[in-house]
């Protein structure tokens, strides 16, 4: 009769140490997957200003995509999010816009609003600034969006119309930046413009180095060629952990019907060329972005984008996510 209930008192003990061992596992597993407290970034889009499929192209590269959308080839975009402050920041004001500002939305871990708290625009071409207009009466109707831009993009929204009626309505609140003047986002975050030349018919262009808590990252999605810019490109990747640069075209065959003069842009033959000095870790840094729809880097398996990963180089792809 003892050993029978000694049989069962250590039953008994074995049994709740085993339950106690398990609600510890589940403890610490729920632990170990607990949201980021820290600043992400996500691309939302890696197409050039007039997307993919292009209007009126007749090419392979378009024909297919018709008839059967990739949500992938979403124009040129990045998001910010700030997980500590709970607030997030787009990084251009794309034709993909509404898409976009879903998928940053669902990005975070909080019931955040459908409107970031900032948009950063880079200069006055279509594919980066023309998604403002879903911030209208017609669309959202919002209020006090701010917008970020340098001194003649925000003399170009506030003097020409449908912009200038997002100012009047106060829909959107314009932001002064100033070149190379760094800007504090949040506790996080600062933002540091770089005035880089470009087709400026409208406004100036610039591209924008971000710094969080931890790293940095640097988005340049138009450029003319390296060379005409008095800022060595090269010393800034060294500066940074992501580096997001111009490669519209990959070589000069995909704009054999154009003249080169009136699209001047580096191509990724020539980028690679001008960062093969760099150390792979710097040159692994490189994410390419702003594809025109012609670029086989569009193409996930392309001897393009074998050459580029091949020699080095990064692609950015939509919904990349990086840590700040």
């Amino acid at each position: 009769m003892f050993s029978r209930l000694v049989f069962y008192a250590f039953a008994m003990l074995l049994l709740s140490c085993t339950q106690t061992k398990k609600e510890n596992n589940e403890v610490a597993h729920k632990a170990s997957v607990k949201p980021d407290t820290g600043v992400s970034l996500i691309v939302l889009g890696n197409v050039q200003d007039a997307g993919s499929p292009h209007i009126a192209c007749k090419k392979d590269c378009c024909k297919l995509l018709f008839d059967n959308e990739d949500q992938s080839r979403k124009v040129v975009s990045l998001g910010l999010i700030d997980n500590l402050e709970q607030k997030t920041f787009l990084f251009e004001a794309t034709p993909d816009m509404t898409h976009q500002l879903h998928r940053l939305k669902e990005s975070t871990d909080w019931a955040t609003s459908d409107i970031p708290n900032g948009i950063f625009i880079t200069h006055a071409h279509i594919g980066h600034y023309t998604g403002l207009m879903y911030l209208g009466k017609e669309a959202t109707n919002a209020k006090d969006v701010p917008v970020y831009a340098m001194p003649k993009m925000s003399d170009f929204l506030s003097a020409n119309g449908p912009w200038s009626q997002l100012v009047s309505d106060k829909n959107i609140k314009l932001v002064a930046i100033e070149n190379d003047r760094l800007l504090p986002l949040t506790n996080s975050i600062q933002v540091l413009p770089y005035k880089v030349p470009h087709r400026d018919e409208y406004s100036e262009t610039v591209g924008f180095k971000v710094i969080g808590p931890n790293k940095s990252f640097l988005f340049i999605p138009d450029i003319n060629k390296w060379n005409v810019w008095e800022t060595d490109i090269r010393s800034i990747i060294k500066e940074v952990d992501y580096a997001f640069l111009d490669a519209t075209f990959f070589d000069a065959k995909e704009i054999n019907n154009r003249d080169i003069s009136e699209i001047p842009h580096p191509f990724v033959i020539e980028s690679m060329a001008l960062f093969d000095s760099l150390s792979p870790q710097d040159k692994k840094k490189v994410h390419f972005i702003h594809f025109n729809h012609t670029n086989p880097l569009l193409d996930e398996h392309s001897e393009a984008t074998k050459l580029v990963k091949e020699k080095g180089f990064s692609i950015a792809r939509k919904d990349m996510k990086f840590t700040l």
